[in-house]
């Protein structure tokens, strides 16, 4: 009896994501979704479908979609991110929906209408290198176009790319322009109101490629641990593996992905042990904050990357929160946003004592006046009463008032740790 036969063909596959996503949702959740819904309705869908392309599959911040012709897949994508510099004109520079591409050709395996292989795997990995507003094309797309369309090339050499074991050769479609000419010359990204991080890809020091999955799944769980603490926000993994393999400037990395922090490290194999060092670096000034050295045995591969990512994660979080708080001392009174106010607070709630409750309570009756709803600082005002009841005479209003905001602090931020700071319950 014959297996059944994989269905294969041939196809050019264009990837596309949004840069910097996570940054846009952060700001504007539902209207960010809205305004790529209105891309993909009057511009992605109809292009794909005008130049003979099926869309595979979506995601939230792109999607994967195949063409018969490698021409009509760059055609295609060259049409989208020119009509998305005039859709970007107008908007504001922080809030500009701006598409990564990347084009391969090659043999797919199809399932169930879903598209794998190689072929794909390249395209994403392009994707990943283009600029904001640009185009990557692996050197066979390369070839199927050069001559038929008139379009200018860079030749951006072999690149190392994640998952394939052979250097990509890889060429940028040269737009002439791109949603980034309207922008002032170095115009750096804003910082969001939390505190911010971009977690680079590790370096792998040990000179052994198959220790390359093990790196980058570190990083991938530290980011997904880091974007579990609700106060932070992290750049996605997909903004940051762009500077794999790259020399970085920390300051300009900070400048263009709009973050205040920039966690880095290497490892490196040493027999049966590993050893891993990172370092938390404030992008605006490039000051170690914080660094690490972690040396275990190399033994349940995954266990390790499980143990390395909590140790990593469980050190970050207490140490940024001080950062901020050393940060927002450093600002001037009339500058302080309800953040930094409640920052500013932080050092005196948790002394614990009537005195410096009401320094404290001072700063946060200032934040609640600027953000009503703020969850966290609600949740310290009430510790503070709490504080002056139990330790300033049992006063009946300090109780009242406690509840009264410890209530608030549930209602408005229940589910993030922050509003519910340690204290005995009243």
């Amino acid at each position: 009896m014959s297996e059944a036969r994989v269905e294969r063909r041939l196809a050019a596959i264009l990837a596309v994501d949004v840069a910097g996503y996570s940054r846009l949702m952060g700001a504007d959740e539902e209207g960010t979704l809205a305004a790529l819904r209105a891309v993909r309705r009057e511009l992605g869908d109809p292009k794909i479908a005008e130049h003979r392309g099926r869309i595979v599959k979506t995601t939230g911040d792109g999607l994967l979609a195949e063409f018969a012709s490698v021409v009509d897949a760059v055609r295609c994508a060259v049409e989208m991110q020119r009509e998305m510099i005039a859709r970007n004109a107008p908007a504001p520079a922080q809030r500009r929906i701006e598409f990564r591409m990347g084009i391969n050709v090659g043999d797919i395996i199809i399932e169930d209408g879903d598209i794998f292989g190689d072929g794909v795997n390249i395209a994403a990995r392009l994707e990943a290198l283009a600029e904001p507003g640009g185009i990557c094309l692996s050197a066979a797309a390369h070839e199927q176009v050069r001559d038929r369309l008139d379009l200018a090339f860079d030749d951006l050499g072999e690149q190392q790319v994640k998952n394939i074991t052979r250097p990509v050769r890889t060429y940028r479609v040269a737009l002439g322009a791109s949603s980034r000419v309207a922008l002032p010359a170095g115009a750096p990204l804003p910082l969001p109101d939390k505190p911010s991080i971009a977690v680079l890809p590790f370096q792998n020091m040990s000179g052994d490629p198959e220790q390359e999955y093990f790196v980058d799944g570190m990083v991938e769980d530290i980011i997904t641990g880091l974007s579990r603490i609700k106060w932070l926000f992290v750049i996605a993994r997909n903004s940051t593996f762009v500077y794999k393999g790259r020399a970085v400037d920390v300051k300009q990395i900070g400048h263009d992905l709009g973050v205040r922090y920039i966690l880095e490290g290497s490892v490196r194999k040493l027999g049966n042990r590993v050893r891993i060092t990172s370092q938390l670096i404030e992008a605006t000034n490039a000051a170690h904050v914080w660094a690490e050295r972690y040396d275990r045995a190399l033994g349940d591969i995954f266990a390790l990357q499980d143990e390395l990512t909590i140790s990593v994660v469980g050190a970050i979080e207490p140490t940024l929160r001080q950062a901020e708080v050393e940060r927002a001392k450093r600002k001037r009174p009339d500058s302080l946003d309800a953040y930094d106010l409640y920052l500013c607070a932080l050092p005196n709630t948790f002394i614990a004592m009537p005195e410096t409750a009401d320094q404290a309570l001072d700063l946060l009756q200032q934040a609640i006046t600027i953000e009503p709803n703020y969850a966290a600082a609600h949740a310290a005002i009430a510790f503070c009463h709490e504080v002056r009841y139990i330790r300033g005479g049992l006063l009946e209003d300090d109780k009242r008032t406690a509840l009264r905001h410890a209530r608030i602090a549930i209602a408005t931020g229940g589910d993030d740790a922050t509003a519910l700071p340690p204290g005995r319950p009243l």
